[in-house]
């Protein structure tokens, strides 16, 4: 086996386990809020951590970017992150609860950085389109996590065990696979955050990011209270397995499909499964509509982070991990804006009525994309 095809492997497994982690707390989330009796507004402002927590990351991500490979601060901030778990997991009030996931998403916040900038390195090795595939181990991850998930629900294995197992799987598994990654791939240039007027470049990438990230992190939050308070689900974690096995399905498929047709039509695809979706979900409230639309939810978000890190990578001012640090940015005020609005909605009217939020962000990626390649098409986009 050659070094680019160990080095792949290896990447894998840390898309692979990042997915598996996440997965693990989201889909936990209807557990914790049973234990600590939140509301859905009060649930919103737990979830407030994450956003903030990952911006207060941002600087220390962009030294990193700049400083150091990749591999290491990948490394080292995986480690954290799966400890962090079972930091939630054992959680006996608010405060501490806060405190665990905050550090679970600062940690997060820059392993993220750290595997996108190794993605994008190794692709222009292999001289094709390959990042849409990571995304899609990166969404197995999240479907085994969820499968392993639902499995301890059913089981009534506490939150703390749970999460513990998952941990010291990640830990082990994290160590072995390090000696395997890329080495030596800190850019040379381009690693200096410039202030002044926004790069329309940039700008444009980032705004498709943030709406991407209001319907994906949303649904990761709120699918499976949605399941359990509006369906009446007792297995509360199947919306949220369907919607990440599509999407898993759907991005080991989407390099090819953007191939195809062009990222420009995969965009405004993706707009139109992700609306009729959660439309679907909303005005048919039954478990098999539910289900459907969240199937066609998964489809739709799984094309958009892949195809507009990608696009990041391209940047003429900035190094590939500096550009999709830039960017990740935006998915961060989309994480903080999105998730707790559809608490403080769910809590003022329903949660059928706040999800109503998804369909306004799923239309938006139309025309911002068809902006940005009309731009780009301009040659002024750079």
């Amino acid at each position: 086996m050659d070094l680019k095809a160990k080095q792949r492997i290896a990447l894998s497994v840390y898309f692979f386990l990042s997915g598996f982690c996440f997965s693990t707390w989201a889909s936990r989330i209807p557990t914790i809020k049973t234990f600590f009796n939140f509301n859905e507004a009060e649930l919103g402002s737990i979830l407030l951590a994450m956003p903030i927590s990952s911006m207060i990351g941002l600087p220390i991500s962009g030294w990193l970017v700049s400083r150091f490979n990749s591999r290491t601060p990948l490394l080292v901030s995986f480690l954290f992150f799966s400890v962090s778990l079972i930091f939630i997991g054992y959680a006996q009030t608010p405060f501490l609860l806060v405190i665990a996931i905050g550090f679970f998403s600062f940690c997060m916040r820059i392993l993220n950085i750290a595997v996108n900038t190794q993605s994008i390195t190794l692709q222009n090795k292999y001289k094709k389109k390959i990042i849409g595939a990571f995304h899609g181990i990166w969404s197995t991850g999240g479907l085994a996590g969820v499968g392993f998930s639902t499995l301890m629900v059913k089981l009534h294995i506490t939150i703390g065990l749970h999460l513990t197992y998952v941990a010291i799987f990640t830990f082990i598994t994290v160590i072995i696979a390090y000696f395997f990654l890329i080495k030596n791939d800190r850019a040379t240039t381009g690693n200096k955050l410039i202030f002044g007027k926004p790069d329309p470049f940039i700008l444009y990438l980032g705004i498709l990011v943030f709406f991407a990230a209001v319907c994906e992190g949303g649904m990761y939050d709120w699918s499976g209270v949605y399941f359990r308070e509006v369906i009446g689900e007792e297995i509360f974690t199947f919306g949220y397995l369907i919607f990440i096995s599509c999407m898993a399905l759907s991005r080991f498929f989407s390099d090819k499909l953007i191939e195809n047709i062009g990222m420009k039509k995969t965009y405004i695809i993706s707009s139109l499964f992700i609306t009729i979706g959660i439309g679907l979900a909303i005005i048919f409230p039954t478990f098999w509509a539910s289900m459907f639309g969240f199937c066609l939810v998964g489809f739709g978000t799984a094309s958009v982070f892949p195809m507009t890190f990608a696009l990041a990578g391209t940047s003429k001012k900035y190094s590939p991990g500096m550009a999709i640090s830039i960017i990740a940015t935006y998915g961060i005020l989309g994480m903080l804006i999105g998730p707790p609005l559809i608490g403080y909605l769910a809590h003022a009217f329903n949660l059928r009525i706040s999800f109503i939020i998804f369909i306004i962000s799923g239309l938006m990626l139309i025309p911002i994309s068809q902006l940005f390649f009309r731009l780009q098409n301009k040659g002024s986009v750079h």
